[in-house]
């Protein structure tokens, strides 16, 4: 039976993700700082689904706790079989602002938690011949709305430079750049998103399934659904100056 190792994975897109696994059968490592919501799931996922759950209480900020995941995913007696890096959270704060704690703690759970798990994982996985790794970015990538965008930038960057180090290995890389999700992420990060229309949210259960079909083809970057594909797309092939003009006015449009 294989094993997924999932970052955040008790709420919103990571919750889903572990869902998705635990019906296809995978047993599952979650990890979380969430400690009562990861035996919660535990709990309902073993009696649901009749699979093992190991629960790791982990601050991805905190580089012992880091570096302890890193330690379970390399672990050859008890091999992961696909490490998803999916802890985040909206980053609804100034680039101006004197105070850069919380863009710190950004940059530790998003890029740094990413790189070192990544890096784990790819060892071990490439040693075996055969894994997968899928990191969670967004489509905030393509514009330019503060440090959130270059840190999901940064994860889908990454992302492609761990596939071409890992090309021929056996070894399948994936970042997925989601559009908006129905989650509770942007009220748990203060960011207003409710005069959105129906036509920009992206059905949590879809993406997951899109995300692991994409995984599974060797697809290196994932946008789930047509109609983000085609937006993302469209900022790939659009003048940088009409990039910004956007994400200013969708920064404005948050506040």
């Amino acid at each position: 039976m294989s094993t997924a190792l999932i970052t955040g994975g008790t709420v919103g897109i990571g919750h889903a993700f572990a869902k998705h696994l635990a019906a296809q059968g995978y047993d599952l490592v979650l990890a979380s700082r969430d400690e009562a919501g990861l035996l919660a799931v535990a709990e309902r996922f073993t009696e649901m689904y009749g699979i093992a759950v190991e629960v790791i209480r982990a601050d991805l900020a905190c580089r012992e706790d880091v570096l302890a995941l890193a330690e379970r995913l390399e672990d050859p007696e008890r091999p992961i079989d696909l490490l998803v890096n999916n802890a985040g959270f909206a980053v609804h704060a100034s680039l101006l602002d004197r105070d850069i704690a919380l863009h710190e703690r950004a940059l530790d759970v998003m890029c740094l938690a990413v790189l070192i798990l990544g890096g784990a994982a790819a060892r071990a996985m490439k040693a075996r011949g055969q894994g997968a790794i899928l990191n969670v970015a967004s489509s905030s990538a393509a514009i330019t709305t503060g440090n959130y965008s270059a840190i999901k930038a940064w994860v889908a960057i990454y992302t492609e430079g761990l596939s071409n180090e890992l090309r021929g290995s056996g070894v399948k890389v994936t970042a997925v750049l989601p559009g908006w999700v129905k989650t509770e992420f942007h009220s748990r990060g203060g960011v207003k998103a409710h005069n959105l229309p129906d036509i920009v949210w992206i059905d949590v259960d879809r993406l997951v399934r899109q995300s692991c079909r994409d995984l599974e083809r060797g697809k290196v970057l994932s946008v789930p659904t047509k109609r983000w594909a085609f937006m993302v797309g469209l900022a790939h092939l659009a003048p940088r100056s009409v990039i910004r003009k956007v994400s200013r006015a969708l920064t404005k449009s948050r506040e």
